[in-house]
């Protein structure tokens, strides 16, 4: 997929040079097993791997808990990014290796920094009948990603005006900026339109973006054009572009906002780590299993997060799901992403 945009105006100018435009449809995939809740990914695509530092973006619901089952992810390990949760119905409970204990609620952003290493959970709450949101990961630059593991939790204030409402959990927009630390500028909001609204939003020029939709009928003008989008997909529109126009059609829309500036490193991503080398993917690995087999005597995964041995990665309080295992390595060289 070259050039998946609806209405592709390749005539147009914006307030910079890069005027490109696309449109990335969501593919299904089930998280943590085949009998999983499914999720909903556009980042990395086929056509883009990274917006800004933004290199992972999945959408799920709204699933009722009682049929999907719910989110019920046991420990398991990071390296190299940061982990953005945002949800806009039900809770999740947030477990990890610095000893951090945080109920994600909607509205509400969690940050965790990965960094050297570090392992959690997440856990739907018992009284969460619908789970609804997003989960995104963040590239650490090279600079950076072997930095501290971390949590930062914050409620960002509704912003309101006519026929819309805003919350702005990373970065800067429409006049709020968010008190989260990130290694790279980045931004993330959520947006809400009525029916039939619309809201003009300046941009950082400088900045990639990312407007995925959540719910309704969206169409966002831009300097190069007009995109209507469908539910699920993501728009990504390049540097270059100072403003758009949001416009909902005849349903309410909510939608994510995610930016940056070209991000301008090669990583690797695989499973949950990202790095910049095969061996350095390889050595986290190796390092997790280490901690989920130690003592174990034919090396096969303790059943129980009780049993681990600690290391790299730490462990998971108060957590007796056993520890998720790394998956085999693939038998090719992992490809480079930027």
């Amino acid at each position: 997929m070259s050039n998946p945009e609806r209405s592709p105006q390749a005539d147009a100018l914006a307030c910079g040079e890069d005027v490109v435009v696309e449109l990335v449809p969501p593919r299904e995939v089930p998280l943590g097993g085949l009998r999983a809740m499914k999720v909903r990914r556009t980042l990395p695509a086929r056509s883009r791997s990274l917006i800004g530092a933004w290199c992972f973006l999945d959408h799920y619901g709204p699933d009722l808990v009682d049929e999907s089952g719910g989110m019920n992810v046991p420990p398991h390990p990071h390296i190299g990014l940061q982990t953005v949760s945002w949800l806009f119905t039900g809770e999740i409970e947030h477990r990890d290796s610095t000893g951090v204990h945080e109920i994600v609620r909607p509205g509400e952003c969690n940050l965790m920094t990965g960094g050297r290493g570090i392992s959690h959970s997440e856990i739907s709450m018992p009284g969460t009948e619908v789970l609804h949101g997003v989960q995104m990961w963040v590239a650490l630059p090279d600079a950076d990603r072997a930095t501290d593991p971390g949590f930062q939790h914050h409620v960002p204030t509704a912003l309101t005006g006519d026929g819309w409402e805003a919350r702005v959990f990373l970065g800067s927009l429409l006049g709020d900026t968010s008190p989260v630390h990130t290694f790279t500028p980045l931004l993330g909001a959520e947006i809400l339109l009525d029916a039939g609204a619309s809201l003009e939003v300046p941009l950082d020029d400088t900045f990639e973006h990312g407007f995925l939709l959540d719910d309704g009928e969206l169409t966002v003008t831009h300097r190069g054009g007009e995109n209507p989008v469908a539910r699920a997909e993501l728009l990504y529109l390049g540097t270059g572009h100072c403003t758009v126009t949001l416009r909902a059609g005849d349903a309410p829309v909510r939608l994510v906002v995610i930016g940056g500036p070209p991000f301008g490193e090669e990583i690797l991503m695989w499973w949950n780590f990202v790095g910049r080398t095969q061996d350095e993917i390889e050595t986290a690995r190796a390092e997790w299993q280490a901690q989920v087999t130690a003592g174990v005597p034919d090396g096969t995964p303790v059943d129980d997060s009780t049993l681990m041995t600690d290391g790299r990665f730490g462990l998971v309080a108060d957590m007796h799901l056993p520890p998720i295992p790394a998956p085999v390595m693939p038998g090719v060289r992992l490809r480079p992403r930027s």
